[in-house]
This record gives C-alpha cells, structure tokens and sequence, in this order.
C-alpha cells in the first residue's frame, strides 16, 4: 500500500470517519488537532486518575486524565489541551506541562496519536468530574499503591486504559 493514497470516506459521522486506504480501513478523529493524555500526580504523592464509562468497552474504564485538543474547532496548543482536560476532569491546575511521549494509541484501526504530558505545580481548584457530558470519578491512589488499586478495578470489572501503565513508566522515572 503506497502511503500517498487518498483514503476513500466509506462513512463520516459528527466525531469520526470510517475510511480506506487500499484493503485498509480505520478510523480518522474529526475536527481536532490532537489528543492528549496526562501523568499527574499530586504533591502528597498520589497518581490522579480518572474512571468513566465508555460504550465501545461496554464498561467502566480507569484511565489517565486526556482529552481532545481542538474540538472547539479552532487549533490548539497541545499543552494547554491538557492544562485544560486537567483541571476540567479532576480539579487539578497545573502550573506547567513537561512533555514526556507521544504515540500511536492503536495503530491498526486509529490513526489517533497520543501526546503524554507531566503536569507539575498542580493546585487543587475544584472537585472536577469533567463538563455536563462527562460523568467522571477522580481517584487519588498514592504511588506505591496505584498497582493493587488498579488489580481491585478490574476485579470488579472496570476496564484499565493501558495508557496507565505507560503513565507509570514515567512516574518511575521522575
């Protein structure tokens, strides 16, 4: 498959287009200029993350804070996408964000590429819990924890984003 070919729309909804390029087909984001995702962890010591239902996985996921940048449909700068996400989904305000990765979320059927940042000089200003749409828990898990806290998630059937696991990585390295 030649990488200049111009993928045929085979469906455009109001979020994403189904597509095909060749004997391919996936999925392209509409109207954003990327995604990000965010690695969070508070002054005392606690990862920050989020859980909310998600219907593709028909479950409850635990994942790391991420959003859209520039759904709004206008461009975005990525870091303050997730400045934004941050604060809207947990409360948390980060002074700064230090990028840390970015990558492919599932290359085979997404043309979706994550950006992960570090949030620091976080200041707790709201409970969060996301906008009207969104129906959010926070979660709080010291460190040291975050791996029996996320074994209990899916023991009682809660999906975990394995973008957690790479957000760990990161906080080991700090």
């Amino acid at each position: 498959m030649a990488g200049s070919e111009q993928p045929a729309v085979l469906y455009e909804g109001r979020y994403c287009r189904l597509v095909r390029v060749g004997r391919w087909e996936f999925v392209k984001r509409r109207n954003i200029c990327g995604i990000v995702g965010i690695l969070a962890i508070t002054p005392d010591g606690r990862m920050v993350l989020v859980e909310q239902y998600r219907a593709p996985v028909a479950a409850r996921v635990v994942e790391i804070p991420a959003g859209l940048a520039g759904d709004d449909g206008r461009g975005e700068d990525l870091a303050a996408a997730a400045r934004r996400e941050l604060e809207e989904e947990t409360g948390w305000r980060a002074e700064r964000m230090t990028l840390l990765a970015g990558g492919a979320a599932s290359a085979g059927i997404t043309d979706e590429i994550i950006t992960l940042y570090r949030a620091e000089g976080l200041v707790k200003v709201s409970a969060g819990g996301g906008d009207d749409s969104e129906n959010i828990t926070v979660h709080e898990v010291p460190l040291d924890d975050v791996p029996a806290f996320l074994a209990a998630c899916a023991e009682r059937g809660a999906v975990v984003d394995l973008k957690v696991y790479a957000a760990l990585y990161f906080a080991a390295k700090r």
